[in-house]
């Protein structure tokens, strides 16, 4: 995917978006909020969930919701480009908890003259088992919190496939604080440590990550703009990339979102861009409008 067309056409669709705003109903501007808050209990509150550094499940989950998501994206590197792609699946078995499976995959294709054993081998890179808890729903501070957990099964790659199967695993808890501001304005903080453990010499190494995102929603809709901030500390080393992004509503259980990233002062990584499909099977409608 051409990142310079990515690009312009998130700031196209972002303005046609605007747009759409500013001719809505101001009664109707609270539409779609009130279809997710206030048709069923437990009470949830509506938030904007990032495009890139996804929810286990919507904050407040309901028992019964589920979702599959395929994500496909491309980064530009200075030797090679990189092509990641994933599968997942969540659901909620009770109120207020969400679980998920993901596989995430990457191929790797050089660039200019590099030599291809000079690049990453292709590979399947973990199975992820995740659970998200939302122990706090306060409605009238329009405000969400959640405690989760990521176990991440590193599986060798393609070169060394089988030997071992698995030869890491990854252990990542994290806080999620989520507010929207008035209708239309969101905000979330997604933060915890990844324990990374070597098998083979039993080493661990610790990375922080702080993920921010800010968006604006459509009135009565589903469709939202907004911007992901990727910050990772490793030591004394910190890391950011900016994801402008945006998700449409295309049918009344499907979505898709945009995502293009920015990186910031990091040293091997260029432009790059993402896209994610979002499906909810056995939607019922009249629930959720666009």
């Amino acid at each position: 995917m051409n990142i310079k067309k990515l690009l312009m056409l998130i700031i196209l669709m972002a303005s046609s978006l605007y747009s759409a705003a500013q001719v809505t109903d101001a009664e109707k501007d609270s539409l779609y909020i009130q279809q997710v808050e206030e048709h069923k209990k437990p009470y949830k509150v509506l938030h904007a969930e990032p495009l890139y550094i996804d929810l286990i499940r919507d904050l407040g989950a309901r028992k019964g919701e589920k979702e599959w998501n395929v994500g496909m994206g491309l980064t530009d590197n200075l030797r090679f480009d990189s092509y990641e792609a994933l599968v997942e699946y969540e659901w909620a078995p009770i109120d207020r908890l969400g679980l998920e499976v993901e596989v995430p995959l990457t191929f790797y294709s050089p660039v200019n003259d590099v030599r291809r054993d000079s690049v990453p081998s292709n590979q399947i890179n973990s199975l992820k088992v995740a659970a998200q808890w939302t122990f706090l729903v306060n409605e009238a501070l329009a405000t969400s919190m959640a405690l989760g957990y990521i176990n991440e099964f590193e599986l060798s790659d393609f070169r060394s496939f089988g030997k071992p199967l698995i030869k890491g695993n990854v252990y990542n808890p994290f806080l999620v604080v989520a507010k929207r501001w008035g209708n239309n304005f969101h905000s979330l903080i997604y933060t915890g440590p990844l324990i990374e453990q070597t098998f083979e010499t039993n080493r661990f190494h610790t990375t922080y990550d702080i993920n921010t995102s800010f968006h604006y929603m459509v009135s009565g809709t589903r469709n939202f703009i907004g911007i992901e901030f990727n910050k990772s500390i490793d030591d004394s080393d910190f890391d950011m990339t900016m994801r402008p992004q945006m998700r449409l509503g295309i049918a009344d259980n499907l979505l898709i979102g945009i995502v293009a990233g920015i990186p910031v002062g990091r040293e091997n990584e260029r432009l790059s861009s993402f896209v994610r499909l979002i499906w909810e099977p056995e939607h019922k409608k009249n629930k959720r409008h666009h």
